[in-house]
């Protein structure tokens, strides 16, 4: 599958809205505490904004957060995740909206999706001078504190059901300058959300190597009954704290 059929699902798509745990709203704080806000940003644009979770985090940090998703299937829950924000369908090479429309754009785990010599001068276009746009990501969970057991879960997770082809993005080498951009700053760290075993594999079932698998024929059942059992060994009837590693870039216009 391609990564846009892959995301063409009506079931990953209530899973991204219902069962990812809540890591945005954690990076979001990080945006305002590094950009130092005072008070919201006017207008916010999320680009490649899936079910809407990304989105909802900037609601806090703008007057009207814009989220723009390439695959309508994926806006189908978005109403319901961020009632405040506006969505629309359109890429990131060519961004449907007017010059110096945003006070800040962000990017979250979608633009290894991009062609990026098509989309930095459309951010740059679309950005405020001055403003500011935050590239960020984070990892599928593998860790809690004090243990290396979910790690290995997870690697035999991969194996089992490989994850679709993707490339690494290396944002801290990016031609920004050519778009008239440059990278302020690169930041990373550890988010820790509390996870008990039916959270967490509800979490699991909403990877892309899960969808992969049900579009090869694997049953839904198959993979949940796999993930649960071996996930017992890891949790038990524990809540763990699990890790996220994550990194964010600035990039400001000017």
């Amino acid at each position: 599958m391609t990564p846009r059929s892959i995301y063409d699902s009506e079931r990953l798509a209530a899973g991204y809205a219902q069962e990812r745990p809540p890591v945005h709203r954690h990076i979001a704080e990080e945006m305002a505490e590094y950009l130092r806000m005072k008070e919201p940003a006017g207008y916010a644009l999320d680009v490649g904004c899936g079910a809407g979770l990304s989105t909802a985090a900037l609601e806090k940090l703008a007057e009207k957060a814009v989220g723009l998703e390439p695959v309508p299937t994926m806006l189908k829950h978005s109403r319901v995740v961020a009632p405040r924000a506006l969505f629309a369908v359109g890429r990131a090479e060519r961004l449907p909206f007017p010059a110096a429309r945003f006070d800040l754009l962000t990017a979250a785990g979608s633009l290894n999706y991009a062609d990026l010599n098509l989309f930095l001068p459309e951010a740059a276009r679309v950005l405020t001078p001055g403003g500011v746009m935050v590239i960020y990501d984070f990892s599928a969970v593998r860790r809690p504190r004090r243990s290396s057991q979910l790690d290995a879960w997870f690697s035999t997770f991969e194996r089992r059901y490989p994850f679709p082809p993707d490339y690494d993005l290396e944002v801290r080498r990016l031609p920004y300058e050519a778009s008239g951009l440059r990278l302020e700053a690169y930041h990373e760290q550890e988010v820790a959300i509390s996870m008990s075993l039916p959270a967490y594999l509800r979490y699991a079932m909403t990877e892309t190597n899960v969808e992969q698998a049900i579009s090869n024929g694997v049953s839904e059942a198959e993979i949940r009954e796999w993930c649960e059992e071996t996930l017992r060994e890891v949790f038990g009837d524990q809540t763990l704290d699990v890790l996220f590693d994550a990194y964010i870039a600035y990039v400001r216009k000017g």
